[in-house]
């Protein structure tokens, strides 16, 4: 019994040592919008994404709705339609105090989905997977996968 105690104790510390959403945090709840976009909880941001045909503009705020600067952030979204194979990637640039921009051709559908990994300088990366047309859904993460990736 005794042992036991100790391993449980040892097994509290470690966990409780541990950060928080290591390998993965999932929002599925969007959060409010302040420019008409989508807007999703993304680790400790929350991301909007105005979405019109040939451009993007993403905003980045704390939970708290202050403007988070994206001056040296690197960001890039992937526009996928449906289940097609074909995808169109747009870089995002810096834009504003708050804000990256970038345009392309492309046009937004029902169906159009938007994946976004966002780095600002010396954080960790995050995605939104972004439904313009259908603001009600939408995820975000934060995972090993997401801040390795190549931007």
């Amino acid at each position: 019994m005794k042992y036991l105690l100790g391993h449980l104790a040892l097994c509290a510390t470690l966990l409780g040592a541990a950060p928080v959403g290591a390998h993965s945090a999932k929002h599925t709840e969007p959060v409010k919008a302040l420019h008409g976009g989508q807007s999703l909880a993304a680790g400790p941001y929350h991301l909007e994404l105005v979405a019109k045909d040939g451009e993007l503009l993403l905003y980045v705020t704390d939970h708290s709705d202050k403007g988070i600067p994206s001056d040296g952030a690197k960001a890039k979204a992937t526009i996928q339609h449906g289940f097609e194979k074909a995808t169109i990637q747009i870089e995002l640039e810096p834009s504003g105090d708050n804000q990256l921009k970038g345009s392309g051709t492309f046009t937004i559908y029902p169906d159009t989905g938007i994946l976004v990994f966002l780095r600002l300088p010396e954080q960790q990366a995050y995605a939104a997977r972004f439904t313009p047309l259908n603001a009600k859904s939408g995820a975000a993460s934060r995972g090993e996968s997401h801040h390795k990736a190549k931007h």
